[in-house]
């Protein structure tokens, strides 16, 4: 049923406030299930169901579906829609305020479309779990989606906060069409599939991105130039500079992603 005959019969209407924009192009959903290469009896994160048709097909592969859904109205009808499925436990709360560790105890993947207004905070919860997922399918807005995986010379900050964790990918872009009610943007599916082991120590990570942060303050400035608000004089950072490898001529997003882990490692 089409979200607008299924809402209208729950009299429900969606929330602009939560980002609520329901994909219904089934062959879309299809490919979000298939970029996920999700097998019998794995674990699968699904962050904001909502009328369920993505919860649907993800429970036909035979996965082990924890869905997590915010808004209480949406219940029932997901109640309704997956009855017929033993293999998803549905959970009313916030998933910033769930407790990843306690809900998997074994590598797991998720596979969403979230609010667009939290995909960040999203992305930071689940990079801070101690069990991290093995891989993300999510759809965000396209322009988001184009900044998480650019590389040089347009690196962002968003970029690099990502692509610390994993390799970055754009599966597909989707019209806003596809969409009810009709968002304001175009979409994209992205696809992050995380390394087995982290590039930098997790009591690391807060100094490299102190770093990363200056180095993006002012897109217009020199590197060098950035770098002065971290504490050093100007010889001290050329010293650093030159031990990396890196001329402080260039700007933040020209560097790739080994070049900002060396710029750390000689701080």
């Amino acid at each position: 049923m089409h979200p607008k005959q299924l809402l209208t019969h729950y009299q429900i209407k969606p929330k602009k406030s939560l980002g609520q924009n329901f994909l219904f192009d089934e062959n879309i959903l299809a490919q979000i299930v298939a970029a996920a290469e999700v097998k019998p009896l794995e674990p699968v994160l699904e962050i904001g169901p909502g009328l369920g048709s993505l919860t649907r097909l993800l429970a036909q592969t035979n996965a082990q579906v924890t869905a997590v859904e915010l808004d209480n109205r949406f219940l029932p009808i997901l109640q309704t829609e997956l009855a017929f499925f033993d293999n998803v436990h549905l959970i009313h709360g916030d998933i910033l305020e769930q407790n990843l560790d306690a809900l998997f105890d074994r590598p797991y993947k998720v596979v969403a479309n979230v609010p667009y207004y939290i995909t960040g905070a999203i992305l930071r919860h689940l990079f801070s779990a101690q069990q991290k997922p093995t891989c993300l399918v999510m759809t965000v807005q396209k322009e988001v989606a184009e900044r998480i995986t650019a590389v040089p010379p347009q690196m962002s900050l968003l970029a690099i906060s990502i692509q610390l964790y994993g390799h970055a990918e754009i599966i597909t872009t989707i019209k806003a069409g596809a969409f009810w009610p009709r968002p304001d943007v175009d979409s994209a599916v992205i696809r992050l599939s995380l390394f087995p082991e982290p590039l930098l120590p997790f009591a690391e990570e807060k100094r490299f991105f102190k770093l990363v942060k200056a180095g993006f303050s002012q897109k217009r400035k020199q590197l060098k130039n950035n770098l002065r608000q971290l504490g050093y004089n100007s010889s001290e950072i050329s010293g650093i500079l030159d031990k990396a490898g890196i001329d402080g001529r260039r700007r933040a997003e020209t560097l790739t992603r080994s070049e900002w882990i060396t710029l750390y490692k000689n701080l």
